[in-house]
């Protein structure tokens, strides 16, 4: 049987909250070891609550841990240390000189004066991979300020460009800036292993909340630097796809996601619209142009329909469009559950990455562990 993609890695993780952790957690999905390292009072997301899930301790008693710290800290093993504890520091420095990857999240230089800096720690182990997780990055006028996933989606653009146009700005639901950092995390450390397969070296991967948030505004950005017209909010319409949003049924509302002038005609016909072949609609620059006209002649047709019916005959012709699903319709959707992606490792419910190999498997049974239960410790005189 094959074995996990990154099985034999060995992690270990001075990272809270979620973009650091979100790394860690992946890179044990896919077969790593990694070593939670945690202050003695814990990742502060254990407390970031309700819900809580009640759990063994692993010292015979229960604590309780917050859903939020499950979410982002599956598959590792944790450790408690005091950084001001030089028994414990000195643990911590021998474990690091054994490990392949290194994840931290502190504030740019707040690791040099316990010497757990990558120029530091390079020193005793030049083959390790120090991926370093800030608001604004290791240089630049922002460096030593906090960064926040709220904070950053408000200065990176997208906060403009989602929402009410006539509204306030709105921050999108999840911690979306953590959770690319994270990704990306994952893509630099891989990057930098596959690096280290040539030159045998190591080097510090800099990943920026704001470089993150940036760097994914994509086409919204392309628009912008070659069109010269600063993109603004349009609620849930596109800026360049016609039609391309919410429209209303008779009993709630739904997507229409038309891509191509087919699938536009497709849809004149099931709402039984006669304006296929209207120059001012039958093609997508014509359509972006007059999109206020087409929506409100499509809403409505819409508006009259069920839901239901409308997204079965865009099915039956081949027009992308569906629901506006609740979280939990979302994970009820038989695509989901057809697809495995809900998982219960240990008996606590969560979700595995969206990943699959054609033969190598994720690593999914351990859950988010207790708090510096790994088997062994850090505290100093203890063995």
């Amino acid at each position: 049987m094959a074995e996990a993609p990154l099985k034999g890695l060995k992690v270990v993780e001075l990272a809270r909250i979620l973009a650091g952790p979100w790394i860690g957690q992946s890179l044990a999905d896919l077969g790593a070891e990694v070593i939670k390292v945690e202050s003695p009072e814990g990742d502060d997301t254990r407390r970031w609550g309700p819900p809580f899930i009640t759990r063994p301790d692993g010292q015979g008693g229960e604590e309780e841990v917050a859903a939020y710290f499950h979410a982002a800290n599956r598959g590792k093993t944790s450790v408690t240390c005091d950084f001001s504890d030089a028994g414990d520091l000195a643990k911590l420095k021998a474990l690091i000189g054994e490990a392949d990857v290194l994840l931290e999240n502190f504030k740019v230089g707040g690791l040099k004066k316990f010497g757990l800096d990558y120029e530091s720690l390079k020193e005793a182990n030049p083959r390790l991979i120090y991926a370093s997780v800030t608001g604004f990055g290791q240089d630049g006028p922002r460096a030593s300020q906090p960064g926040y996933d709220f904070l950053i989606q408000g200065m990176s653009g997208i906060m403009d460009l989602t929402g009410d146009p006539d509204g306030e700005p709105q921050k999108i639901g999840v911690a979306w800036i953590d959770i690319f950092t994270g990704l990306y995390g994952v893509i630099g450390v891989q990057a930098a292993l596959a690096e280290r397969a040539r030159s045998g070296l190591g080097q510090q991967v800099d990943l920026s909340l704001l470089d993150s948030g940036v760097g994914v505004l994509a086409n919204q950005a392309m628009n912008q630097l070659l069109g010269g017209t600063n993109p603004t909010r349009l609620g849930n319409a596109h800026p360049s796809i016609v039609p391309y949003q919410v429209f209303p049924a008779a009993d709630g509302h739904f997507i229409v996601a038309c891509g191509n002038d087919r699938q536009f005609r497709a849809l004149c016909a099931i709402l039984e619209l006669p304006l296929a072949d209207d120059p001012a609609f039958a093609t997508n620059p014509a359509r972006v142009q007059n999109r206020d006209r087409l929506a409100a002649l499509i809403s409505e047709k819409t508006g009259a329909r069920p839901k239901a019916e409308l997204i079965a005959a865009m099915e039956a012709s081949g027009v992308p469009g569906g629901p506006i699903n609740t979280v939990a319709e979302a994970l009820a959707d038989p695509q989901i559950t057809a697809r495995g992606m809900q998982i219960a490792p240990e008996g606590i419910a969560g979700l595995r990455s969206p990943l699959k190999f054609s033969r190598s498997p994720l690593v999914t049974e351990k859950a988010a562990p207790a708090l510096g239960v790994g088997g062994w410790t850090f505290r100093s005189g203890e063995s």
